[in-house]
């Protein structure tokens, strides 16, 4: 959605002298999530610091304001990240001028952000916000280190590419950039040869189930490999490389992210996956990659693919059933007792955050099926109440978690905007898996390294911002 508050609340013409100067809050010089007033100029910390800049916008009525590092624009009125800009272009010559700005001012520094995944050590955690408006507390700190400031750290590390922004396909840049983080599937990508010289008889089984002939020509696995080529490049002399190829192939490909409307990052990364297993299983039958657990498998499920197992118990006779399915992620509830801690009274007694783990032990649980979902006992030869419970059986190489942000409440898709906490190292997924079965994970190991985050924020599903 296009937010209409622009006009009447972008008044400053210079920010130039403010962004070349230390840029902290006002009110408590924090230089923690630094925003500012695109209508008078100052410069307050966020929501998740200590809320200087709502409080400023709800005493001033001034409702545009931008964050000095990334330079995202958010408005207070909608609640909402700004896609749009004015008909002069008011939001894109700020940007140019405080890049400009920070560009001749900024000292040069060695310690750089390293979008590398972090060597294993023994046990930091991290909060994973995405509440309803600007970045939360902790997402600086991944930018900046102690005691810095916005000036030292703006300028990235120089081997970083960053892609562009197309048009409300940030879900679909987080997604590409987080896959650039995950060394297995990258190395593959980069040692690929193009698949465009790939004979019409390879492509003809992958497109057996269409009717469009233009769809032969369109290979998700071959734009994904130059981007991947691009963005992990070391001698990358771009600042940024545009997605466009690749987001014309999903468009024909996958008919439902056409169009320039936000979409889900996870369904977009569960479509891209889907996609790219089924390309290279026909295109590539001789890849080393196709011998796998059970059959043949792809990059995608040797580096992503894990095993479930479910039990289901009849609760009338205690027979239980077993089942295996393949999974390439988890989608993952936020326990009640974790979304009911945010409307607890400020006088009670303090509680414990919510923790990954939270949400992992909440998935295993024993859950008993509701009427509607009777089922059927082979032993009773009848539909039966049952309890049902899942488990790990195969861990895989990298284990991909998606948090359940979004709920439905009286037809209203709500948004569970609470802080869960989680380990940037050994995160230990020990006692999730089978215990009666040998290890199965290529490296023999229950314990994860975090490569990746992709964040969402904003109030709705179709809304708001993707970063990652």
């Amino acid at each position: 959605m296009e937010c209409p508050h622009l006009t009447e609340n972008i008044k400053i013409v210079s920010p130039v002298q403010t962004a070349t100067k230390d840029v902290v809050c006002a009110v408590c010089s924090s230089n923690q999530s630094p925003w500012m007033c695109l209508y008078c100029g100052s410069v307050h910390c966020g929501r998740y610091v200590n809320a200087h800049s709502l409080e400023h916008s709800n005493q001033s009525g001034h409702l545009i304001c931008i964050e000095c590092s990334s330079l995202a624009v958010f408005c207070y009125g909608c609640d909402e990240f700004v896609v749009n800009d004015t008909a002069n272009e008011c939001l894109a010559q700020l940007r140019q001028m405080i890049k400009e700005a920070v560009t001749e001012s900024s000292p040069s520094q060695e310690n750089r952000r390293n979008l590398r995944p972090r060597s294993r050590k023994r046990c930091h955690s991290a909060d994973s916000s995405t509440g309803s408006t600007e970045n939360d507390k902790t997402y600086p700190q991944k930018r900046h280190t102690a005691n810095s400031t916005y000036l030292k750290n703006v300028k990235r590390e120089k081997k970083v590419v960053g892609l562009r922004n197309l048009g409300n396909t940030c879900f679909m840049n987080a997604v590409l950039q987080s896959l650039s983080n995950i060394e297995e599937f990258c190395l593959y990508f980069k040692q690929l040869p193009s698949l465009e010289s790939v004979k019409g008889v390879g492509r003809s089984k992958v497109y057996q189930s269409r009717s469009f002939r233009e769809l032969n020509d369109a290979l998700m696995a071959e734009e994904l490999r130059k981007i991947i080529i691009n963005l992990t490049d070391n001698g990358a002399t771009k600042s940024a490389i545009s997605p466009e190829s690749l987001f014309l192939v999903i468009w024909k490909v996958v008919p439902r992210f056409r169009g320039y409307q936000q979409q889900d990052a996870h369904e977009f990364l569960r479509y891209m996956l889907d996609r790219l297993h089924t390309e290279l299983l026909h295109l590539l039958p001789e890849s080393p990659y196709l011998l796998g657990h059970k059959g043949r498998s792809s990059i995608v499920t040797s580096v992503f693919g894990g095993t479930l197992q479910s039990e289901v118990r009849c609760l009338n006779c205690s027979i239980e059933s077993k089942k295996h399915d393949p999974f390439l992620d988890l989608s993952l509830d936020i326990p009640d007792k974790c979304y009911q801690k945010k409307n607890r009274e400020s006088n009670e007694d303090p509680v414990p955050p919510c923790n990954i783990l939270d949400c992992l032990t909440s998935f295993i649980q024993v859950e008993e099926l509701a009427e509607t979902e009777l089922y059927y006992c082979n032993n009773c030869k009848s539909k039966q109440r049952s309890t049902k419970r899942f488990w790990i059986r195969r861990l895989p190489n990298v284990l991909c978690l998606h948090l359940k942000r979004f709920r439905w409440n009286n037809f209203f898709r709500t948004k569970v905007d609470i802080n869960i906490q989680f380990p940037v190292t050994a995160l230990d997924m020990s006692q999730y898996v089978l215990s009666d079965l040998p290890d199965t994970r290529l490296s023999g190991s229950n314990l994860y390294d975090l490569a990746a985050v992709i964040v969402h924020h904003g109030t709705g599903a179709g809304s708001g911002h993707y970063t990652a």
